[in-house]
């Protein structure tokens, strides 16, 4: 009976103000890393480069401030179901658009406003 009295006065893990401090520090750092690699042609590079930031400032988000670091397994089972439905999703999408023959060819305004383009 001790035991259920116990856990209904529990308030799950309590983080200390620096360790929110200190994500909060990363995370703006890695914005400001983003921009300034916007400004900086690293050709085929931009995208990858981009997405690695991206996805630490998103683990920095799910680990810390959504507690996911001290949670229990099943929250981590269900997060890692999460990213892997989100890659299903990913590669169904890429699989539809890279198996497409399309050719993209402007036609100018001639096809799009016939009757306005003899006023040229």
């Amino acid at each position: 009976m001790s035991e259920h009295g116990e856990q209904q006065g529990h308030i799950g893990h309590v983080v200390p103000v620096g360790v929110y401090l200190a994500v909060f520090i990363a995370l703006m750092f890695g914005t400001a890393l983003t921009t300034g690699v916007a400004y900086i042609d690293l050709g085929r590079w931009n995208t990858v480069v981009a997405l690695a930031i991206a996805v630490v400032k998103m683990l920095l988000v799910v680990l810390f401030f959504m507690h996911v670091k001290y949670s229990t397994g099943l929250t981590r089972i269900i997060i890692i179901a999460g990213f892997f439905w989100l890659g299903i999703m990913i590669t169904l999408s890429c699989a539809d658009e890279l198996t497409r023959r399309w050719e993209i060819v402007p036609k100018g305004w001639s096809m799009i406003a016939p009757h306005i383009y003899h006023l040229r």
